[in-house]
């Protein structure tokens, strides 16, 4: 009988989807263009503010309920225990349903918007839910706003593949899932639209704005009506800047910076180290969530996304934190206090690599703010005991670090400021905030010149997303424009023979490889010329008195924008193509002209 009921509850939920689907597409029928995107932007907006329900909901329960276990315990060992089978889990979801793969990260956004025409995989729509709620709800040190923000680009993919809209409103909506994501988490509708304009979408117009303001506000609605404000990191308390603290502001400012790079190079440190981890899933799942439990033991607040010891720092009693840990009867001694804030924020970066790099789900955007509390914290409260200015107000410091290691890490300075500016519930940290943001913007930009999330891919050339024209470039794909209908020259020939093929083929240039098949030069018609119309030249010259090395050769699986620089430093109008000293062909500059030229009126965002 229950499962006579199952199966009827879902024909009818089955039915109900496909008459509203129906309904949409009548929509779409009688609407312009125009209005049926604001009616799809709001629709993506509600379906990524219910992930974000789902995510924070579960994280805060399992938080809560590790909680009850310590005060039972007295010792942190349910959250040394739980990430280790929350990691083991997620990474048995994975290899069972997802294919054994799972993108991470909002560079896979990145990648949509840069190189595949907005288009994201069906599954990013609840495997991220899945696997992120296992990990991070379970106590992996990691975020959930990545997950939140592929989930929410999924939806908005997906729904204009379902209702067959073009490319330039695929991504537009693959941008307002962003930003409500965003905007849900936080109940922070501004810092959703500037993430998704700032970070997603680096180009674009004012048009543009409209539907993901709407998707952004919708997202933060839903999320004040149904989630409670204690599962949100909200901070009421009154905020006021003196401009006597601006040279400590500097120095957090230059601090955070330094951070930012301190903590993207480590996390990638560890995660590089997994990658090359030649165990099995699980193996690696147990490895890297067992040492992640051993911080978790000595360090709990590194338990889960950390927003709970967050709020804590800006509280009247921060001592808290040491409670139910080796040092909670010390924590009435605020230079322990200090010691193990600072310890903590040096070492979430190891925390977050290993959640990620052993097989968890997550994201780096929670940890950032993590670390920029901390570092805030951490910096008020020294000049306060060392006598130096006891007066600072360390919440203020607390929340404004957070901008500083956001900007940082994620190359996001407008995003940051107006961020923590929404969930402080005011604007009277605007200055401090501009200071500590912008400041650590230019150095983190000046030390790595990608942002956490991207540096890989920059490095790899595959997307760059604030270069539209590196984007475009990218997506264009080499293999398709190599030209296969060429003749080459056997390097035993005679000046005969070239003279032969220059008369019977429209060719000038010509390969030269061996018997081996392999590339050894280059003979130009420009180069011969002089010679074959000589008749005792072109008897007594030896062939390889005219083979020539090329200007620039490009390799088959080169990316296209160095195929362009070579173009333009050989100042050449074709270049041979090479894969492992075989000459595959030749690609033209005019053919990628071409396709450049076309990519850029179809990806043009209007």
């Amino acid at each position: 009988m229950p499962a006579q009921k199952v199966s009827v509850f879902t024909l009818l939920i089955r039915k109900s989807l496909k008459r509203f689907e129906a309904f949409l597409f009548l929509l779409k029928s009688v609407l312009s263009n125009r209005q049926f995107l604001y009616v799809s932007c709001v629709l993506v907006g509600i379906s990524s503010a219910l992930a974000v329900i789902v995510l924070k909901t579960f994280a805060h329960w399992v938080f809560r309920f590790a909680n009850y276990i310590d005060r039972i315990l007295h010792l942190p060992y349910s959250n040394s225990l739980l990430p280790v089978i929350g990691i083991v889990l997620t990474a048995w979801v994975i290899k069972k349903f997802l294919d054994g793969s799972i993108e991470k990260g909002t560079s896979q956004i990145m990648i949509a918007v840069a190189n595949k025409s907005g288009i994201m995989p069906k599954k990013q729509m609840y495997a991220q839910i899945i696997t992120s709620s296992l990990t991070v709800g379970m106590g992996g040190s990691a975020g959930l706003e990545s997950p939140i923000t592929i989930t929410g680009a999924a939806f908005g993919s997906n729904y204009a593949q379902k209702y067959r809209l073009n490319y330039k409103d695929r991504t537009l909506l693959l941008a307002c899932g962003v930003a409500a994501g965003i905007a849900a988490a936080f109940n922070a509708p501004i810092a959703g639209v500037l993430f998704a304009i700032e970070v997603i979408l680096a180009d674009m117009s004012v048009t543009a704005f409209i539907p993901i303001m709407i998707s952004a506000a919708t997202g933060a609605l839903v999320s004040t009506v149904v989630l409670k404000e204690d599962i949100l990191l909200t901070f009421r308390g009154q905020l006021t800047f003196d401009y006597h603290n601006i040279p400590y502001y500097i120095i957090l400012g230059i601090l955070a910076g330094l951070v930012s790079v301190y903590h993207a190079r480590n996390f990638r440190k560890v995660e590089h180290f997994f990658s090359k981890f030649k165990s099995s899933t699980y193996k690696k799942a147990l490895f890297g969530a067992s040492l992640l439990a051993v911080l978790i033991f000595f360090f709990p607040t590194l338990f889960g996304e950390g927003y709970e010891s967050i709020k804590a720092l800006s509280s009247a009693n921060p001592g808290v934190l040491l409670e139910n840990t080796i040092l909670d009867e010390h924590k009435s001694n605020e230079w322990m206090l200090l010691a193990f804030i600072g310890v903590t924020l040096m070492i979430k970066s190891i925390a977050t690599g290993l959640t990620l790099g052993s097989g968890g789900n997550g994201g780096n955007f929670a940890p950032s703010l993590f670390v920029g509390s901390y570092l805030g914290f951490f910096v008020a409260k020294f000049f306060q005991l060392t006598g130096i200015d006891k007066d600072l107000p360390i919440s203020n410091f607390s929340v404004v670090g957070m901008a500083g290691l956001l900007s940082g890490l994620f190359h996001a300075p407008l995003t940051a400021i107006f961020l923590i500016a929404e969930i402080t519930g005011g604007y009277g940290l605007m200055v401090p905030l501009l200071i500590v943001s912008s400041i650590s913007f230019i150095i983190s930009k000046n030390m790595e010149g990608h942002s956490m999330d991207i540096k890989n891919l920059a490095d790899s050339g595959k997307v760059f997303t604030t270069n539209k024209d590196k984007n475009i470039l990218s997506s264009i794909d080499l293999s398709k424009h190599i030209k296969t209908n060429f003749v080459t020259i056997p390097n035993t020939a005679k000046l005969d023979d070239v003279a032969n093929l220059l008369s019977e083929t429209k060719q000038t240039v010509f390969p030269v490889v061996n018997e081996k098949n392999e590339f050894e030069g280059i003979i130009s018609f420009d180069t011969v010329r002089s010679i074959i119309f000589n008749d005792f030249q072109k008897k007594y010259t030896p062939l390889s008195d005219v083979i020539e090395a090329p200007k620039e050769t490009v390799c088959y699986d080169e990316v296209m924008e160095t195929v362009m620089e070579k173009f333009e430093t050989s100042n050449s109008e074709l270049l041979f193509v090479l894969k492992d000293k075989t000459c595959l062909g030749y690609i033209a500059k005019v053919d990628i002209l071409d396709a450049y030229r076309e990519k850029l009126k179809s990806l043009r965002i209007e």
